[in-house]
């Protein structure tokens, strides 16, 4: 036989093709059908015959398998040559070879066995009709030999006896029959041709939509990295004025300020968490942790600010709940810190309540149920409907009447279902409302629990519901990117604001010495050196350093900074992450590559990209440390202390090494 050939293909929707494979799907169907007719009229024309008739049958369909199997197998999209005409050929046989059956059928069984093989035909021409889409080639070579014997039908009446009149209904009744099944598949093809115009309409609208969402990921990312950066110049500005306020005038100006700061970088972080959770890119992590610590540092992350607003604050049930688990620790606490959020802003008297319970869930893991219930104004029904909303300013919605955007409550909602859990709500006019919170979290592994201390979100929320700055609750402690988790037994410090550190001694004190020459000593003033693309971020930084004394110096880009570290040796490096022509990772490894007189020195990453694959690209371009946007005095002189402090402990690790 001729080769296959498998050059200048059509494409897979060629309807000879979508036919083919669409006839071998149904090859059961045909071997069936083919055995059940042999067996029904074997009585008729005889066990030998039917047998005879049945094993025929089955070897042309194996050797129209045969014939058909490159395009079957995906091998080519069509027959030339020799092998086509075969297939056309095995096409026309194929359903004559079924049909003949009537013949026989006729013979031996008279009229009775007419109306057997007018049945016989007729279920073969629908058969043929159906496995036949959109390609007429296929249809006409696979009906055409029904209907060659349907048309035998009036002639073989005749030749029994039938009158005239029966002949002439058996003509028009066959020919009504052929046309019926013609418009029928021409119909079925044009519902396939839509349904398949509709399909790639859809997918298109699909990928359509895909696109719009990531377009409107990426631009939401972009925004928000840069709102971060005139949000990080107002916190920084509000916190110097108020430092330096003569009168309690100026400072509660200097308080509204850093106030509204951080009601646009809550709103900030919650536009982006929806952002995310809308678009699918949001995950949660599985990692151990200690509930029980978790729970308590919310609780006395909140207490205090709820007895002053004059609230009793109370926890039920802390004795049921599980230590070790394994879940988000992140995305639960906020969600937490959301729903107390909410219910330290609606409740003016009475109390909040805490209620814990936890019992085991076969076949393993812990059934959490943690409810937070206050004894705020309530809510109707209609309110309690449209509670999980996002942005529900209607007038009956509780946003529209309190304020924000109603975020707060729809992202719990999500990220309660992201972590396999569940978030509903009840409440009545005038009796309070109980937010409960349902989990299934996994046990953990003891050893290696870890409860991440409280991050400046959750005290950020707290500050706003209290309408305090963030160091009215605790400052932050910047997070170190390789820093060692304390023990889940270790109690959770709140540390004092970060003094201006004391000269120290320079991470790598052999190569500023030969830089600086006469200039080195114990009062030297520390030099840092800023890289950001933004001149409001570096001025930002400039102001808060300023007052320490420190040896400053600016570059707008990551190709300006090595060209400075080139020349001059720094104690310190603040680097934005994000930055044209070359990043600060980029830059950060070359520096870290050379052996200039900063390959040693700590850099601080300043970016607004806190994902763990974010601060993993932090660590991996050798990064020392980073503070998220928007940047606070607290963060960026905590992160000095710590950095430097951390560059004095190696150095003193290193002299006693050298003297061993």
């Amino acid at each position: 036989m001729a080769n296959v050939s498998a050059a200048s293909t059509p494409s897979v929707t060629d309807p000879w093709v979508v036919a083919i494979r669409q006839r071998r799907k149904a090859l059961l169907q045909r071997l069936f059908m083919a055995a059940a007719s042999a067996l029904v009229f074997s009585p008729l024309i005889g066990w030998d015959v039917a047998a005879a008739w049945v094993i025929g049958y089955f070897l042309i369909q194996s050797l129209d398998l045969w014939t058909f199997a490159p395009v079957i197998g995906g091998r080519a999209e069509k027959l030339t040559g020799a092998r086509a005409l075969l297939g056309d050929i095995l096409l026309f046989g194929n359903a004559s070879y079924f049909g003949s059956l009537s013949i026989p059928l006729w013979y031996v069984g008279g009229p009775m066995g007419g109306i057997c093989a007018a049945m016989l035909l007729s279920a073969g021409a629908i058969y043929s009709m159906i496995n036949a889409p959109r390609s007429r080639r296929v249809l006409v070579l696979t009906v055409l030999p029904q209907f060659l014997y349907l048309t035998s039908i009036p002639f073989f009446m005749a030749m029994f006896g039938g009158s005239t009149g029966f002949v002439t209904a058996a003509a028009i009744a066959v020919a009504v029959f052929i046309t019926y099944c013609l418009s029928t598949w021409q119909r079925m093809n044009e519902a396939r041709t839509a349904e398949t115009a509709a399909r790639v309409e859809a997918e298109q609208k699909r990928m359509d939509a895909v696109r719009i969402m990531e377009g409107r990921s990426a631009f939401l990312a972009t925004v928000g990295h840069d709102l971060r950066t005139p949000i990080s110049a107002i916190l920084t500005g509000a916190a110097e004025l108020e430092r330096g306020a003569a009168d309690g005038a100026s400072r509660g100006q200097a308080r509204l300020i850093n106030d509204a700061g951080l009601m646009m970088k809550a709103l900030l972080d919650d536009l982006l968490d929806h952002a995310k959770l809308e678009a699918g890119h949001m995950t949660v992590d599985a990692v151990d942790f200690d509930l029980r610590e978790l729970l308590n540092q919310t609780v006395r992350l909140w207490r205090g600010p709820v007895r002053a607003k004059g609230v009793k604050f109370r926890v039920e049930g802390a004795a049921t709940i599980p230590s070790s688990v394994r879940g988000d620790p992140m995305r639960l606490r906020q969600v937490l810190n959301n729903l107390i959020s909410n219910a330290v802003k609606f409740t003016q008297t009475g109390s909040i309540t805490v209620c814990l319970k936890a019992w085991d869930d076969e076949p393993s893991g812990h059934a959490i149920l943690i409810e937070i219930i206050d004894t705020g104004p309530g809510m109707t029904a209609a309110q309690v409907a449209r509670l999980f909303t996002p942005f529900d300013q209607t007038q009956d919605g509780v946003s529209a009447r309190h304020g924000g955007t109603g975020l707060g409550l729809s992202i719990s909602k999500q990220l309660a279902d992201l972590m396999g859990g569940r978030l509903t709500a009840r409440s009545r006019p005038g009796e309070g409302a109980r937010f409960t919170l349902a989990l299934r979290l996994q046990p953990g592994e003891m050893a290696e629990a870890v409860t991440p201390g409280l991050d400046q979100e959750a005290r950020d929320a707290v500050a706003r519901v209290l309408g305090a700055p963030p160091s009215a609750v605790a400052p932050l402690a910047p997070r170190l990117l390789n820093q060692t988790p304390a023990p889940v037994a270790a109690p959770i410090p709140t540390p004092a604001p970060a003094p201006a550190p004391e000269p120290v001694v320079p991470a790598n004190p052999e190569v500023v010495a030969e830089e600086a020459g006469e200039d080195e000593g114990e009062d030297r003033p520390m030099r840092v050196l800023v890289v950001d693309d933004h001149d409001i971020n570096r001025r930002a930084i400039q102001l808060i350093l300023q007052p320490l004394g420190c040896d400053i110096a600016t570059a707008a880009d990551g190709m300006a900074a090595l060209k400075i570290c080139e020349q001059t040796a720094f104690d310190l490096i603040f680097m934005d992450v994000r930055m044209p022509e070359l990043d600060g990772r980029e830059t950060t490894r070359r520096i870290r590559a050379g052996d200039g007189p900063n390959a040693h020195v700590p850099v601080i990453a300043v970016t607004a990209d806190t994902a763990p694959e974010d601060i993993a690209a932090c660590t991996a371009a050798g990064m020392t440390y980073f503070v998220p946007k928007p940047i606070t005095p607290p963060m960026l002189l905590g992160a000095i202390t710590h950095v430097m402090t951390m560059a004095q402990d190696q150095g003193a690790d290193d002299i006693e090494t050298a003297a061993a």
